[in-house]
């Protein structure tokens, strides 16, 4: 009976994968060589189908929201996209356009929530790194100072501010790091870094004790009274973050802490593979970044990389077969519930095993996107954007021109 349950939401929530009985070993045509190098073919398909995209996402940017200035639906994600593009093409013109965009979401700011995603730290932190890269130290200084006003907010523990990404402590460490990434450098001090990591491990740790749960996870979070597992509201991007070098937790708290969450979090995957939305969930029915295995892959391949257990390996591999079965989502292309942001799961096992299986299967799901528009997906509700919309699918093209330096945009480090 659940077999059958969990075909019938297959079948509603995706399309079938045509290419699912070919794969990698048993395909003639694959657009790339045994080192990894893309043919010349399917680049030119891939530049000039972003070029294509770009344009019509131009067009219908003229009727979008003018006060949306997140990076996740907003002004300040088109900013990011273009910032990308400038370091795929290596173009000073996409960074121009990435600077207007950025403008206009600064313009448009509204509210002080701290994040990178959906809050003030993400227009800032992505304006800061345009700026410095066009040459303007100052005020791209002046930005930085902003985001690092917003840190004293960050660490009272007694606010009711969440942990989790999109609207929590996360989402504004995120930030933090993506400036030093850009920089190349400890632009911003490591203290800060660990100062929210301080934070959040005492939020999770004092949770997890006043809901009994210490004896299952040494660490719990909640998001709207749920608690959910995917990175964008719960614990599997939590302990993402936690497990990276980059946040200097130390070795002690990430074996007494961090690593038995994980394997919390492990024992709540679905005999398919798959996760649940939040803990009792039941249903296997999400494959998107947000929700479910595609999405859960990251915690799972950085726990491989810092505790070298196999186990985390297998499991990650799971999540993207999940992917490849089920990933042609009917919601759209985008990257957080979308084709292109399950694409980004085989992106992360190509870059961890390099298996040419998982980049073979990437182009895949690239050659579905270059088809945008024409399979009867649902419309997001920001058709533009960087998170629900074509901007997001383009970034993923974009970062396939480079496939062993793709990384999911506005998460992965």
């Amino acid at each position: 009976m659940r077999w059958s349950r969990t075909r019938y939401t297959m079948d509603v929530r995706s399309f079938p994968n045509p290419f699912l009985y070919q794969d990698y070993s048993k395909d003639p045509s694959t657009p790339f060589n045994s080192a990894g190098q893309l043919s010349p073919v399917f680049i030119d398909r891939l530049n000039n189908k972003i070029k294509e995209l770009l344009q019509f996402m131009e067009a219908g940017l003229k009727s979008a929201d003018r006060g949306d200035f997140t990076v996740y639906t907003g002004w300040s994600g088109i900013a990011l996209l273009y910032l990308h593009l400038s370091e795929v093409y290596r173009d000073q013109t996409f960074l121009i356009r990435a600077q207007e965009y950025a403008s206009i979401g600064l313009r448009c700011l509204t509210r002080r929530d701290v994040t990178f995603l959906c809050g003030e730290a993400g227009p800032y932190a992505v304006a800061a790194v345009i700026l410095y890269k066009l040459g303007s130290h100052k005020e791209a200084d002046e930005c930085i100072s902003r985001v690092l006003q917003l840190h004293s907010a960050v660490m009272k523990l007694e606010s009711r501010l969440p942990d989790e990404l999109l609207y929590g402590r996360m989402g504004y460490l995120y930030a933090l790091l993506f400036i030093n990434k850009h920089y190349k450098g400890e632009k911003v001090c490591y203290r800060y870094i660990q100062e929210v990591c301080e934070v959040v491990l005492k939020s999770g740790e004092i949770f997890s004790a006043h809901k009994r749960m210490k004896n299952q996870s040494p660490l719990m979070y909640e998001w709207y009274g749920e608690y959910y597992i995917g990175p964008a509201h719960g614990l599997a991007g939590i302990y993402y973050y936690l497990m990276q070098p980059e946040c200097y937790v130390s070795s002690e708290k990430l074996q007494i802490l961090v690593r038995p969450s994980v394997e919390f979090v492990r024992q709540l995957k679905y005999p398919s593979g798959n996760y649940p939305a939040c803990i009792g969930d039941n249903r296997d029915l999400l494959v998107h970044w947000c929700h479910g295995a595609p999405g859960v892959i990251y915690m799972l391949t950085q726990a491989y990389k810092m505790f070298q257990d196999v186990e985390y390996l297998a499991d990650a591999a799971q999540c993207a077969e999940i992917s490849w079965q089920r990933g042609l989502l009917k919601k759209g292309y985008g990257i957080c519930h979308g084709v292109a942001g399950n694409a980004y799961s085989f992106l992360a096992m190509y870059n961890l095993t390099h298996d040419l299986k998982y980049l073979y299967r990437a182009c895949k799901f690239a050659e579905w996107c270059m088809d945008y528009g024409e399979h009867g997906c649902r419309t997001p509700d920001a058709p533009f954007s960087l998170f629900e919309g074509l901007a997001g699918t383009i970034y993923f093209l974009a970062d396939l021109l480079d496939p062993a330096n793709a990384k999911f945009p506005a998460f992965e480090i």
